[in-house]
């Protein structure tokens, strides 16, 4: 059975993984016949009340909100060891621009928190899958750098800064994946263009799917 491993940012859109996108790629993972194995860096930031989108002065912790999620099976980022796992996928929401990187802050001057850094990388050098959903794949795009093909669906201001950090973004409709070849990155706008938690999960599925196929070969 194929292992997955999934880097969560916190527990809820507007300042960590969105909860829809996280929870439909553990399901998609585990109704597609692999295993998921949970991430999470143990790092604080601000929080955010979902209730008025206003920031608090607040302060939680990314892997102890994470594992609301993950029903408490998660694991520090540090531990991670990528020659354990066939893949590696990040869901969006603001926490990946906000608690895995500086996107947020910084734009396309960026810097990604080391071990999420550390995690792609290591997975990037030995040619395994990687995926990212929402706004997750800049942070992708931010690690890999030049060459690497990527979407969020058809955001300009988003995709001007994939183009500044060296990736090429391809516009792509709320289901669609694209794949990059090369570099192993599979990639769906899902919540930067759904409407539909209905579309989230088929762009999701199909991620997952095209995951999966690829290690087939």
């Amino acid at each position: 059975m194929k292992n997955i491993a999934v880097i969560l940012s916190g527990c809820g859109v507007k300042d960590g993984s969105e909860i829809h996108e996280a929870t439909l790629l553990l399901l998609a993972i585990d109704k597609l016949g692999a295993k998921y194995t949970v991430f999470a860096p143990n790092i604080s930031f601000n929080a955010v009340n979902h209730l008025t989108g206003i920031e608090t002065d607040e302060k939680r912790n990314v892997i102890v909100e994470s594992a609301r999620i993950a029903r408490g099976d998660i694991h520090d980022l540090i531990t991670f060891d990528a020659s354990e796992f066939d893949a590696l996928i990040l869901p969006g929401g603001f926490g990946a621009a906000k608690n895995l990187s500086t996107y947020a802050i910084d734009g396309a001057n960026m810097e990604v928190n080391k071990d999420v850094a550390k995690a792609i990388v290591s997975m990037h050098e030995l040619h395994k899958p990687i995926g990212a959903l929402c706004i997750a794949p800049v942070v992708v795009a931010s690690v890999i750098g030049t060459g690497v093909n990527v979407t969020i669906g058809n955001d300009a201001y988003t995709a001007k800064d994939i183009e500044e950090l060296g990736g090429t973004h391809k516009v792509a409709q709320e289901t669609d994946v694209v794949i990059d070849r090369k570099n192993n990155v599979y990639t769906s706008p899902c919540y930067m263009l759904a409407t539909h938690i209905s579309q989230v999960y088929a762009g999701i599925e199909n991620l997952v799917k095209s995951i999966l196929e690829s290690l087939k070969n």
